[in-house]
Order: structure tokens, then sequence, then C-alpha cells
């Protein structure tokens, strides 16, 4: 096996009774030989707090490396009370509940502001968000901020407003995911990008592995698996390699595919 981690996003893996989903996110890690499975904890295009998993001891025990994924509504940048203040509740809950599955990290999408909001306003309610947190002892496991595809005055789009971001929230020790997707769509250079994002963070926690549907520059987020998109797979895994972090997949496809592409990178990366 290689030593870097592969894994796959396996969604929540439970029933609307919150019980286990055929086996749950650790049944999709065995069946496709993974090494790690991302999970949400909760609906994620929803408000709710999440419930105690089933398989929480199990997850606890499990030699598989497990990473949350926080719902997509949260947005701890915005400028609206009545997302922001949710949000940052939201976002300790989910916290919480990652610590509880043993999380090496929770995934968190950097967010945005309005249209007629200067951007350094969401950079600072993220550093607030942090602030308040250690205040009450910090959130107990990494918080890792992803890049984003597009929209504007986002806070992790573009590689100069991930170093506005991270002057803001780097001392307190946030993390980052760099996935591919986002990173092509909104223009980045892949051959760079890796260096880039180092030398604005000095960390990459965590690697979404991700080809596109779209061209580059496209601002667009749809997903393709590995080997069949406008990304080049030498390229995707070449970013892969020089992150040397562990590698989660969100393409499309079944097991079968997610198996195979498992196999493939593990080759890649292990040579």
């Amino acid at each position: 096996m290689a030593d870097q981690l592969i894994g796959v996003h396996v969604g929540p893996g439970l029933t609307e009774d919150n019980e286990l989903d055929a086996g749950g996110p650790l049944a999709r890690a065995a069946e496709m030989d993974a090494d790690a499975v991302q999970v949400f904890l909760a609906d994620p295009q929803g408000w709710k707090a999440p419930k105690p998993r089933p398989d929480a001891e199990a997850l606890l025990a499990s030699d598989v490396a497990v990473f949350v994924h926080a719902p997509y509504v949260l947005n701890v940048a915005s400028t609206n009370n009545r997302i922001r203040i949710p949000s940052r509740k939201l976002l300790g809950q989910h916290a919480a509940a990652s610590a509880a599955v043993g999380a090496r990290g929770m995934v968190v999408h950097g967010g945005h502001v309005l249209a007629k909001d200067d951007p350094s306003a969401g950079v600072d309610n993220w550093r607030k968000t942090f602030a308040r947190q250690a205040e009450d002892g910090g959130f107990g496991i990494p918080v890792l901020i992803e890049n984003t595809a597009g929209g504007d005055n986002a806070m992790a789009r573009e590689l100069d407003a991930v170093a506005r971001l991270w002057e803001a929230v780097g001392e307190f020790g946030a993390g980052f995911v760099l996935d591919t997707c986002h990173a092509w769509c909104a223009g980045w250079d892949l051959g760079r990008a890796v260096d880039d994002v180092r030398a604005i963070t000095g960390r990459i926690d965590l690697v979404h592995l991700n080809n596109s549907r779209d061209p580059a520059g496209s601002g667009r987020d749809r997903h393709a698996p590995l080997g069949a998109g406008e990304i080049p797979l030498e390229q995707l895994l070449g970013v892969a390699r020089a992150a040397g972090a562990p590698v989660v997949l969100e393409t499309p496809g079944d097991a079968a595919g997610h198996a195979e592409e498992i196999t493939l990178l593990r080759e890649a990366l292990s040579g």
C-alpha cells in the first residue's frame, strides 16, 4: 500500500432513520479497498445538527481514515446575520460530531459575501469565527478550508483571496483542502498549484482529486471521473504526488469505477 492515504467520498452512509445504509461508510471502504472515507454527518443542504452515529465506535476503532465534509449551506463569511450566525453554530456542532467519530479533519467551503460587500468583511468574519471558537478551547479537530470553483466575492476562489484569508486565519491552525476541479475551473495552473498554495498557507492537508467536465477557467463546478474529463490525467497525478497529502476522490461513478481509480492512484503514487 502506498504511504499516501487514498479514499472516496461516500456521503452519510445512513438511512433517514439514522441506521447504517448497506453497512455504512466502512463497508464502502472495504468494497473499494479504500484507505479513507469522506462522509456527511447530516443533510449537506440542511441546517440540522448531526445526530450521534450508530457506527461511531466502529469509525473510531477503524484503520480507515475518516474525513467529514461540513454542510454546503454553511457560510461563516456572510454579512447576512441570518446566515452567518447559524453557520457558526452549525460549524461548532459538526466539529464536535466529527471529533466523536475520530475524524482527521472537517472540510468546509470558504464561502462568499454579497456582491455589494467588500470581501474583507468576509475575511474578518472568518477570523472572528476562529477567534471566538478559540476562546472556548478551539474546534477539537482540524478545520480544513477548501478552495472553490466560482462565485463572485468568494473567500477561496482566487489565490490572492486565499492569501488574504490566510493572513486572518492561519494563526488559528486552519488547514487547506486543494480541490483540483475547483482549481482548474478557477483558472489556476495545476502544474504550480501545490507550490502556489504552500507559498501562501504553508500546508496542504487534503487533496480532493477530481477531474472536470468543463474547460479551464469556466467557473463551473462539475466533477468528472479521473480519466474522463478536461484535465489531463498526468496533471492530476502530478498534483497528488506533489502534495503528498491524503487524497479523497469525489468523482462520479459506482463502486467498481472508484475501486479502479484507487488502484490506478495507488500504483501511480507508490512508484
